[in-house]
């Protein structure tokens, strides 16, 4: 009996480490193509406009395809649909060192993003339907500093890759990567063992529309994660931007700043994972704990306008950084709470709800920041909107769920 319990407890840690490096290489993947603009601008002749709409068309294929991924998570389930969306990634992710024209280029690019789309709806119901209660905060908390330590990894490796072997060698070593990772998937998930069931048994994949739609708490999450996300996409395309034009570094010294800008998000995961168990254990119930945690981070994130103000690029890159590990820690609650209140059947749609509409809010204050650039106007609206973004969101979010209840399952503790 112990015996089973320790196989089960490391089957279920390997699942968390397995989509987190998968979590890492869908950051890795995506970061590629700004790591290498310079290059990629003398190639196929792009303007900085031309960029950030191809940045625009990344995240509009996503909030298409992140729809209809959830529900094939629903449907087929975590492990088939998380498997092949990762080969699918890592291919597209390939395919680019192999275009010859921007159209090329766009193609590999959009499909890159079909893949991606797979892995939030995938993270988020593998935790609610392989994790106990106990173990989803963390886990989540873990899985969400991934695309911080993507954010840190690529900016070190990816560039000394393209000097040395040229560009498409980047794109070729990622793709690769991803590969090793669907065979080491397949392998290690054969012995799942669910631990939450529905108090109901439909179909696998069946979406109860009406009852999804009309629900207060699926349109909760969902405008509560777009809020949020609208500063993620943001900060992730404009930042090495800002260090060059505000703080004038040259390409050499970006990577420094930006690493640490996402150290400090990485541990805003983490942190948010350990936080909402300690106030449980605290007393405090579901409710309390999740929205004093939201809270905590919202207030975090007020300050981060001052970064324009700082002499030191450096400097900047803390107060950044704090911004985004308040983030993350605020995301990683979300997503929490997504697999307390939502029944299992529901969970991998509603989670792609929320995706779509934090792609389509990352598109608009991508393009936002395009147009205030060109019109003098710099980066403050955009800082100011994120500083306030989060304290609308949780305001929002308590108004549409005064209290938080646990969704009904039957779970293995």
């Amino acid at each position: 009996m112990n015996a089973g319990i320790k196989h089960s407890r490391r089957t279920r840690y390997g699942l968390i480490v397995l989509i987190f490096f998968g979590t890492v290489l869908a950051y890795v993947d995506r970061q590629v193509l700004a790591l290498l603009k310079p290059t990629l601008e003398t190639t196929f002749g792009w303007s900085d406009e031309d960029f950030a709409h191809l940045g625009s068309a990344f995240s509009l294929a996503m909030a298409i395809s992140v729809f209809f991924s959830g529900v094939l998570v629903d449907r087929f389930g975590v492990r088939r649909a998380y498997g092949v969306a990762v080969a699918i990634w890592s291919l597209a992710g390939m395919a680019h060192a192999f275009a010859s024209s921007v159209s090329q280029f766009v193609v590999a690019r959009v499909t890159l993003s079909v893949g991606e789309s797979v892995a939030g709806p995938a993270t988020v119901k593998a935790t609610a339907q392989y994790l106990p209660l106990r173990e989803r905060s963390i886990g989540l908390g873990v899985i969400a500093s991934a695309p911080s330590l993507g954010a840190i990894l690529t900016p070190l490796a990816i560039p000394l890759i393209a000097v040395w072997f040229g560009w498409q060698a980047a794109f070729l070593f990622t793709g690769s990567l991803g590969l090793v990772w669907v065979v080491a998937w397949f392998a290690s998930t054969r012995s799942l063992k669910t631990v939450a069931h529905q108090a109901e048994h439909p179909e696998a994949g069946e979406a109860v529309w009406k009852e999804l739609l009309s629900d207060r708490k699926t349109w909760a999450i969902v405008w509560t994660k777009a809020l949020a996300d609208m500063v993620w996409w943001f900060m992730l395309f404009w930042i090495p931007d800002l260090f060059s034009k505000v703080f004038h570094l040259g390409q050499a010294e970006i990577g420094g700043p930006v690493a640490l800008s996402y150290a400090m998000a990485a541990m805003g995961a983490l942190v948010s994972g350990m936080l909402f168990p300690t106030l449980i254990r605290r007393g405090l119930s579901m409710n309390a704990a999740r929205k004093l945690s939201m809270t905590l981070f919202a207030v975090l994130i007020l300050p981060v306008p001052l970064a324009l103000q700082m002499a030191s690029a450096w400097t900047a890159a803390v107060v950044i950084g704090l911004a985004l590990f308040a983030h993350n820690g605020f995301v990683t609650n979300v997503f929490g709470l997504t697999t307390d209140i939502v029944p299992l059947k529901r969970v991998g749609t509603v989670t792609a709800m929320s995706s779509v509409a934090g792609n389509i809010t990352g598109l608009a204050m991508i393009e936002f920041a395009g147009w205030s650039l060109t019109t003098g106007f710099g980066y403050w609206p955009m800082f100011v909107v994120s500083s306030l973004a989060y304290l609308t969101a949780t305001a929002f979010f308590h108004l549409m769920i005064p209290q938080l209840e646990m969704a009904e399952t039957e779970e293995a503790f």
